[in-house]
């Protein structure tokens, strides 16, 4: 049922851009460390950037697993499922890194992203991943489940942090400097949000 992809073009291009929801799987390389899975929402935080190339947008949050991890070794697999028309599965296996605000490419990657204001949500560093393996699933046994909209939240809590205050809040919390398992997090102090 099965299928291995030698670009992401075409349908599974148009299936990865048109979901609301995606995730995240990463781990370090100790065999005993943690494993992490994370859920990413918001649409048009993500972009088939080429065809054998996705990003999307690392907004705040309490921790920063997945960016120690891709300091640590790169590995990353991302997954999009189909709760709602066919069902599919599509996995993109490679590796990632973190582009954080102060990298000169930040300006060309963040116009990947029209549709998103991420002034609002703390945005962090822009995850780019280059495909080693692309395959797709059935998904037979995904459930059918409704998107009704993205939820406000994250965008009302982060609004109100500036540069400063939000490199104050991730210094307050246990894991974004360092991971779970005391992996490089995220370097701190945030460089300043690039202007356009």
């Amino acid at each position: 049922m099965g299928k291995t992809h030698e670009h992401i073009a075409g349908r599974l291009r148009t299936f990865i851009e048109q979901q609301p929801l995606f995730f995240t799987a990463t781990a370090p390389l100790s065999g005993d460390g943690t494993i992490n899975l994370s859920p990413k929402g918001l649409r048009g935080s993500w972009a088939v950037l080429d065809e054998q190339t996705v990003a999307y947008l690392d907004f705040a949050g309490s921790n920063a697993e997945t960016i120690a991890h891709l300091r640590e070794n790169g590995r990353i697999t991302l997954m999009w499922c189909a709760f709602q028309g066919p069902p599919n599965i599509v996995r993109v296996h490679g590796r990632g890194e973190p582009v954080f605000r102060d990298d000169p490419r930040w300006g060309d990657l963040i116009g990947h992203f029209p549709d998103i204001d991420a002034s609002i949500h703390g945005l962090r560093a822009i995850i780019v991943v280059r495909a080693e393996l692309i395959r797709d699933t059935c998904g037979y046994a995904v459930p059918f489940m409704s998107y009704d909209t993205d939820r406000d939240l994250h965008g009302k809590r982060f609004a109100r942090e500036d540069d400063a205050s939000l490199s104050d809040y991730f210094a307050g919390k246990d894991h974004v400097a360092s991971s779970i398992d005391g992996l490089p997090g995220l370097p701190l102090p945030l460089p300043p949000t690039p202007t356009a």
